[in-house]
């Protein structure tokens, strides 16, 4: 898949999520495998261009090409002028939010509230391509609710824009993520666009995955939830669409040798303070589905110090041990 003039290396892409897709964590995917990661969602309000979660959120230095920065608003020059100055902080590709649910964003009738007023979303994108000599792509659902996926057109609108890629999750604003992802809608706008469609919402397996790309003709995939804990399922993924089998699951010291240096780059990023705290749901999802896991985050999150949590992942995991062997 391309997008502008860079080459994906394969299909996989890592989905913006606010408070997850951090620089460690983005750097991690592309360890495993994703072709290409999204930030968080920056705001294009100027004001907040100082504060130090934007600051954060801006940061990727030492990151592999392409690096995609996703921008919300609702203000077409505010937007462009957003785009030129993430452009200038070293953003390769610009992303437009208009997919995500939460109820403070859409109050301000960003994200994907935008999907309400067409005529806006032509101005903002538009005004965002005008505004940059970088691709542009945009992130959306499949409408403002099941009486309303206007998905199709929206898609027709941002091609004429001069988008160039497309990624769809597949359920309305209303849904936000409850019930089944849809697809017929991303297969459709598949067959009535020119520019790459990447398929996004519960694909969580290498056998979804491939069920998703035959059954939308997508160009790409991208992966968001599923992700969270399980880096590795890019690699996954990538195996089984080259092999068609499953590679085997990764062994309980890889496990554990990935989650200590994840955190060691989330103290490093944060530093110690935040770090310790943010490591905390991270550690939360690596053991959802570990031997004793809700547990184990339960006692990790009255740890205060980096080295007691790192102290006690090894612990942990030499107790899981002596529990295997003992059964």
């Amino acid at each position: 898949m391309q997008i502008g003039p860079y080459q994906l290396e394969n299909q996989l892409i890592l989905a913006p999520m606010a408070g997850v897709t951090d620089r460690p964590f983005r750097q991690l995917c592309r360890q495993f495998g994703a072709a290409m990661t999204v930030s968080e969602m920056i705001s294009s309000r100027p004001e907040l261009r100082q504060t130090r979660k934007t600051r954060l959120r801006m940061q990727h230095d030492g990151e592999n090409q392409p690096r995609s920065i996703q921008i919300a608003g609702t203000d077409p020059l505010m937007m462009a002028e957003a785009a030129r100055f993430n452009v200038q902080q070293g953003a390769q590709i610009i992303d437009i939010n208009m997919g995500c649910p939460a109820k403070k964003v859409c109050s301000v009738l960003a994200g994907s509230a935008l999907m309400k007023n067409e005529s806006l979303v032509a101005d903002i994108l538009h005004s965002v391509v005008s505004a940059v000599d970088v691709p542009v792509t945009l992130k959306m659902r499949t409408g403002w609710d099941s009486n309303n996926r206007n998905v199709l057109s929206i898609a027709k609108i941002a091609e004429s824009a001069g988008i160039q890629a497309l990624a769809i999750h597949g359920r309305t604003r209303a849904d936000k993520y409850n019930g089944d992802a849809e697809y017929e809608h991303i297969a459709l706008v598949k067959d009535q666009v020119s520019i790459p469609v990447i398929a996004n919402g519960d694909i969580d397996t290498p056998e979804k995955a491939a069920f998703v790309l035959k059954h939308t003709h997508a160009d790409g995939l991208m992966i968001g939830r599923a992700a969270q804990g399980n880096p590795w399922i890019f690699q996954e993924i990538n195996y089984f669409l080259r092999h068609g089998k499953r590679m085997d699951a990764p062994d309980k010291n890889h496990v554990r040798d990935v989650m200590l240096k994840h955190l060691m780059n989330l103290y490093d990023f944060y530093g110690e303070y935040m770090g310790l705290r943010i490591a905390r749901k991270h550690l939360g999802w690596y053991c959802k589905t570990r031997p004793n896991g809700e547990a184990f985050r339960r006692f990790f999150n009255t740890l205060e110090t980096t080295d007691l949590q790192q102290e006690q992942i090894r612990l942990y995991f030499e107790d899981e041990h002596r529990a295997m062997k003992a059964a």
